[in-house]
């Protein structure tokens, strides 16, 4: 199974809604590493690190977010698999 390594950046109304606990739980579940967290302009922040089938579905998440979240965009950033992550953190 490919591994891959993806950046991503939510903006809407993400903060205040459980965006970062939602996601995090999420990504727990599906066995990813990585980590997420909240950026001083209103948008959320995250990596995701694992299959590529699973990377993508974390990433279908985040373009849907919890219940009370507008996402307006999801920007994704694939970057070099580097194994680095070990488990997922909110920041």
């Amino acid at each position: 199974m490919s591994k891959k390594n993806v950046h991503v950046y939510i903006t809407g109304l993400v903060q205040g809604v459980c965006f970062r606990a939602r996601t995090s739980e999420h990504a727990r579940m599906l066995g990813l590493n990585g980590w997420v967290r909240n950026l001083p302009d209103g948008r959320v922040e995250a990596v995701f690190a694992g299959d590529e089938d699973v990377v993508d579905r974390a990433v279908q998440f985040c373009r849907v977010g919890p219940r009370g979240a507008i996402v307006k965009d999801v920007a994704v950033c694939e970057e070099i698999w580097d194994g680095e992550f070990d488990g997922f953190t909110i920041r």
